[in-house]
């Protein structure tokens, strides 16, 4: 999760891509004194995310809006439901408008989608989790969104943890040489974590004595062989092809993980606007 002061910077970077050169249309039109009343209606139904973001939006640009939830993060919402109360400067309300709704739209189509996938993993052990395919300078946040839809965190950044990918198996000379090398030069705490598109490369990853093991793009009956053959000596993850059609059966072979890029990544927003009163 960002800090007040990195969230500041972001939002404050997204103001000025709309607002640099100041609000022509509201600079001409609305008094500066004047106060008005707004709300925020859901035309959508699914989960809220970023609330927090959104009500600093408005702060930045005036500290005296009133920003008054109805609903709190992680709330499901139909349509026409009030997510939130909003009073204060007519002014600032305009120009914080468009910011504000992006970052919970955006924030809340991914709580929602994640939502969607979890629930297909209903009354199973895997668990659901992102990747770093996400918006650049945003990932603090929309991996925030994920974990309120029900999703779990990968890696933050690559510096968290050891991934071993399949370009790094090609540029270190196989599995077994990369872990050896990567062990080496990481503390004790640090799990390895190795991406195999085989059942060999599984088999010299297990030898090679990775913690995690990532069963990548491999077909149904390749992870239940995979799953049976690692035998709860790592951790296995699977990914690519991942989609709600397919993530139940991928869950059903017995994966401990399953890593979906598409829930960052291929994002609806949320539908949501404000209205004043």
């Amino acid at each position: 999760m960002l800090n007040k002061f990195e969230l500041d910077e972001f939002i404050k970077i997204a103001l000025k891509e709309d607002i640099a050169l100041g609000d022509i249309t509201t600079d001409s039109l609305i008094d500066n004194n004047s106060v008005s009343n707004a709300v925020y209606i859901s035309k959508d139904e699914g989960i809220i995310a970023g609330l927090f973001v959104s009500e600093r939006v408005f702060k930045i640009l005036d500290e005296e809006v009133q920003f008054v939830k109805k609903v709190e993060d992680g709330d499901w919402v139909k349509k026409g439901d009030i997510i939130a109360e909003i009073k204060g400067s007519a002014n600032a309300l305009l120009k914080a408008e468009r910011t504000s709704l992006n970052y919970l739209q955006l924030l809340s189509g991914i709580a929602t989608k994640t939502n969607l996938f979890v629930e297909q993993l209903k009354g199973l052990n895997a668990r659901v989790v992102d990747t770093r395919k996400t918006t650049p300078g945003l990932r603090a946040l929309e991996k925030y969104a994920v974990k309120i839809g029900g999703g779990s965190n990968h890696r933050y950044c690559l510096s968290d943890g050891v991934l071993i990918k399949d370009n790094h198996i090609k540029a270190a000379g196989g599995i077994k040489a990369a872990i050896e090398k990567v062990r080496e030069n990481i503390p004790h705490t640090i799990k390895i974590e190795v991406e195999t598109e085989s059942l060999e490369q599984v088999k010299e990853a297990l030898e090679a004595k990775a913690e995690i093991i990532m069963l990548d793009n491999m077909t149904l009956e390749q992870m239940k062989e995979a799953v049976i053959l690692i035998n709860k000596k790592a951790v296995v993850e699977a990914s690519g092809n991942v989609n709600l059609n397919t993530i139940r059966k991928i869950a059903e072979t017995g994966v401990d993980i399953i890593s979906v890029g598409e829930l960052t990544h291929t994002v609806k927003a949320f539908d949501i606007s404000m209205r004043f009163l």
